[in-house]
């Protein structure tokens, strides 16, 4: 296992996958990081989808014309859901737990990338999370924030370079410094 800043340098989203079945122990691994992920008040207000049908990931990958490629090539995906009912924090309850498998997978040598759909479109203009909601039976109480695609990484990416963290981004104790834009 890797340590947590090595783990943070090396991993980034991967889009290709080489297709080989990924072990079931990272698989469990891999959800069980998301069931351990904090949530507002203990609320829990996410659940998960499990897919490794080839046919359904086909379908999943059109739920949006670009950037979702990676769900059809992927040994399995999970697509996040979260119930704005249960928790005001429903958005951001499902992002850390799609983060925390994010990291899970990187630790375990699993290429992961995320997938939004929350607030996107296919390319007939419709809604990606009611499309994403179709395929799935996913009931319409809950929001389908995005699709987490996993796999053996068919890609070799660099680590980050340290020497290019954007320090200028963070201000200790207030705001300082006339940079105002908004960019990131």
């Amino acid at each position: 296992m890797k340590e947590l800043h090595d783990l943070l340098l090396e991993r980034h989203s991967i889009r290709r996958y080489t297709g080989e079945p990924v072990d079931p122990e990272h698989v469990k691994l891999i959800l069980e990081a998301a069931l351990l992920a904090p949530t507002s008040k203990n609320a829990r207000s996410w659940q998960f989808v499990v897919v490794d049908d080839r046919d359904t990931l086909m379908r999943l990958s059109d739920c949006k014309p670009a950037y979702a490629t990676s769900v059809k090539d992927a040994t399995f995906a999970v697509v996040v859901t979260s119930d704005p009912e249960k928790s005001e924090a429903y958005i951001e309850d499902a992002s850390v737990a799609a983060a925390f498998m994010h990291l899970q997978a990187a630790a375990l040598g699993v290429g992961s990338c995320w997938v939004q759909v929350r607030g996107r479109q296919d390319a007939m203009g419709e809604s990606s999370e009611l499309s994403v909601r179709e395929i799935l039976g996913i009931p319409d109480n809950m929001s389908v924030l995005c699709i987490m695609t996993f796999g053996y990484p068919a890609e070799t990416r660099r680590p980050v370079d340290p020497s290019k963290l954007l320090w200028e981004k963070v201000h200790i104790g207030a705001w300082r410094g006339d940079d105002t834009n908004a960019d990131g």
